[in-house]
């Protein structure tokens, strides 16, 4: 899977920012600006958001996403700018009202041809409602114990929460 063809990135111009790792976990650090969590998951409001090199609009614009709800994890903050890091590890500025505090995780599999079981509850014994591939977004209901409720079109039930992207391991979510 490439994240611009599951995920619509349309590139533009300059080169990908360096991944600072793939999933920090949670911390007791809080946004300059926000006063929010850092880092902490989000998702885009729109579907078309410049992500620029620097946290200015004078700054390049180095890609555009071309998905709502796509997740993306704020790891700074810079007056009303977030630097973002999304599902394959790119990172840019993003300006803040073009984000959402709205949870959604993007389902990942060790093999890409393989297909995630979603569950009608919290146990692996229970029904499969659903199986779903590498890549496919999902708005997080809830997470608890190792599983999320998740829902998309055609979809509602729960999933392992090792199976995501867009929420830390063990975080729960009411």
């Amino acid at each position: 899977m490439t994240f611009g063809r599951l995920c619509g990135v349309a590139m533009l111009t300059g080169a990908l920012f360096g991944a600072a790792g793939s999933g920090a976990a949670a911390t007791d650090a809080t946004g300059s600006a926000s006063g929010l969590p850092l880092p902490r998951f989000v998702s885009l409001k729109s579907d078309h958001v410049n992500v620029r090199v620097g946290p200015t609009k004078d700054n390049d614009v180095s890609w555009v996403y071309t998905r709502a709800g796509l997740p993306v994890e704020i790891t700074a903050e810079f007056e009303n700018w977030r630097r973002v890091r999304d599902s394959e590890g790119a990172e840019g500025w993003v300006y803040h009202s073009l984000l959402s505090g709205r949870r959604t995780a993007v389902v990942t599999m060790k093999h890409k041809d393989e297909l995630a079981s979603l569950y009608e509850r919290a146990d692996k014994t229970g029904r499969i409602a659903a199986r779903l591939q590498d890549g496919v977004v999902a708005q997080v209901k809830s997470c608890d114990t190792g599983w999320c409720r998740i829902t998309g079109k055609g979809f509602d039930g729960y999933i392992e929460q090792q199976r995501l992207w867009g929420v830390y391991a063990d975080e729960k979510i009411d």
